[in-house]
């Protein structure tokens, strides 16, 4: 049984609607996972949602129904969001399916059984926002920043795991192992965090406060703490308990935002993976923020972007293209739909998308709709095919290290050398000679433009499926499943027909 390429989203949380965040991070993984199926990589892509916790049930009983209704309302949010988005997920977990449930339960269970869950009381504060216990070390100029917003004092008794017997076990583990998490320099966060003695995780709450999560299943008047029961999505997804976890776990990457590394992702899942004697996952991939002038957006100052809006009127493909072009992987990245609009009529639109109309018209008026035969090579298109050995040695390499932003710029460099070298032969003039050379000109340039077009497109199709399967279609070819074999530059277009002339990017005010 062959180890399958495991990658995660963080779950989503079930408290408001979809944002451009949880739109980027879907796409970078989804373009991780299509990279990775056409390079012959058998692929398990898992992406869901967190349903448990105070928020939901507060939100629930502010609107008078059961928190059920709630997460199946934003559950088929999501869901659309991914569908729209031409999300290639092959799971899609929810924390109220029966099969979490179970899991969660018997880990918890296990954990206590091996004295690694006790009972105690706590007295403290609380963040009522952030579903947290804090520490007065985590006021800054003596104020509890506003990430955790309304901060109260409690003293109840709860469960916790021994999360604090595993620190040093920890930090030698992150120092050790450079490429756990990608990039590097987030790594000096964590072992910031650690530099201070942890505290044992509260993993539980009173019923009395919070009924909507999983039951302890040792103690029935308490529910499971929402972190000890999100993150164990990842292994209930990959089939714990089943034959099929040796196929799927560990998981090759968890793709993750940056505020969700240190503790949750890089302190408390280690370490219960190790109290639980489970491999830990491989490596993290930790992107930024999407910033409108240089702030984080939030719904709170009115800097949100519904990915929805910009999907329905300019396309799934060319919102991929813009969010995987403009963010360097582990950055930050300003948005705004005038820079949107730009890149949409400039690199799209008048780059790609004219290249496609020109060729389709001229292959329908110039070659009676049938792709000619290259019939001499002389130094213009030696020049593009330089280009193209030059692009495909590259693009790989920087797909594999998630610079997709930099493949893409080589991509449409490539795209941009085919427009150039269209002007340079101008096949339009061509076509009006009835001399031989010329003919074979006009007939080597419109099989160099297709030629180039389709080797552009198997290349932008992690990034572009939709756009890049119409490209191939109208070059009578179907959509590439693997890359081997498909990347040498040939004649094996000859013959097959030219489809209808189209407009894959009309220009539009936003």
């Amino acid at each position: 049984m062959s180890k399958r390429f495991l990658i995660t989203t963080a779950i989503d949380y079930a408290n408001g609607s979809p944002h451009i965040g949880h739109a980027y991070e879907k796409i970078l993984t989804d373009v991780i996972a299509r990279y990775k199926r056409l390079s012959g990589v058998p692929v398990h892509f898992v992406t869901g949602l967190d349903e448990h916790g105070q928020k939901v049930q507060m939100s629930a009983q502010n609107k008078g129904v059961q928190p059920i209704e709630i997460c199946d309302s934003l559950a088929v949010e999501f869901q659309t969001l991914c569908e729209k988005l031409n999300i290639s997920n092959d799971d899609y977990i929810r924390t109220t399916e029966t099969r979490h449930k179970n899991v969660v339960q018997s880990l918890l269970q296990k954990l206590y059984d091996e004295g690694k869950i006790y009972k105690a009381d706590y007295n403290g504060f609380y963040s009522v926002r952030q579903e947290q216990f804090v520490t007065e070390k985590e006021k800054v100029d003596g104020a509890w920043p506003a990430i955790y917003g309304e901060v109260v004092e409690i003293t109840e008794s709860n469960y916790f795991f021994k999360l604090s017997e595993y620190q040093d076990w920890l930090i030698e583990t992150i120092k050790s192992n450079e490429s756990l998490i990608y990039p590097r320099f987030r790594s000096a966060d964590v072992l910031n965090f650690l530099k201070e003695p942890l505290n044992d995780l509260c993993i539980s709450r009173p019923k009395e406060r919070l009924s909507w999560g999983i039951e302890l299943p040792f103690d029935a008047g308490f529910v499971t703490y929402v972190w000890f029961d999100a993150l164990v999505n990842y292994i209930t997804a990959a089939g714990y308990g089943t034959e099929q976890f040796k196929e799927y776990w560990p998981a090759d990457y968890h793709v993750i935002g940056k505020d969700i590394l240190s503790p949750p992702h890089a302190v408390y899942w280690p370490i219960m993976l190790k109290a639980l004697d489970i491999p830990l996952p491989q490596h993290y991939l930790v992107h930024g923020w999407w910033l409108s002038s240089g702030s984080k957006m939030s719904k709170s100052d009115g800097h949100v972007v519904n990915p929805l809006d910009l999907i329905d009127t300019f396309g799934a493909d060319a919102f991929r293209y813009f969010v995987i072009s403009e963010m360097n992987v582990g950055q930050d990245s300003d948005f705004s739909e005038e820079l949107f609009q730009k890149r949409y009529n400039s690199h799209l639109a008048n780059d790609l998308g004219n290249l496609v109309s020109r060729l389709l018209n001229m292959g329908h008026r110039f070659a009676s709709g049938i792709i000619p035969k290259s019939e001499i090579e002389e130094s213009e298109e030696k020049t593009v095919l330089k280009h193209w050995e030059s692009l495909k040695a590259e693009v790989f390499g920087l797909y594999d290290s998630f610079q997709f932003h930099k493949a893409l710029e080589k991509i449409f460099s490539f795209i941009a050398e085919l427009n150039r070298y269209t002007e340079l032969r101008a096949p339009w003039k061509l076509a009006k000679s009835e001399e031989s050379i010329e003919q074979k000109r006009l007939s080597t340039t419109l099989a160099t433009m297709s030629e180039g077009l389709r080797l552009a497109s198997i290349l932008l199709q992690p990034v572009m499926p939709e756009i890049a399967e119409k490209i191939l279609n109208s070059l009578g070819q179907k959509s590439v499943e693997l890359f081997a074999d498909k990347l040498e530059w040939g004649d094996e277009l000859a013959g097959s027909e030219f489809g209808e002339k189209s407009i894959l990017f009309p220009k539009k005010e936003h």
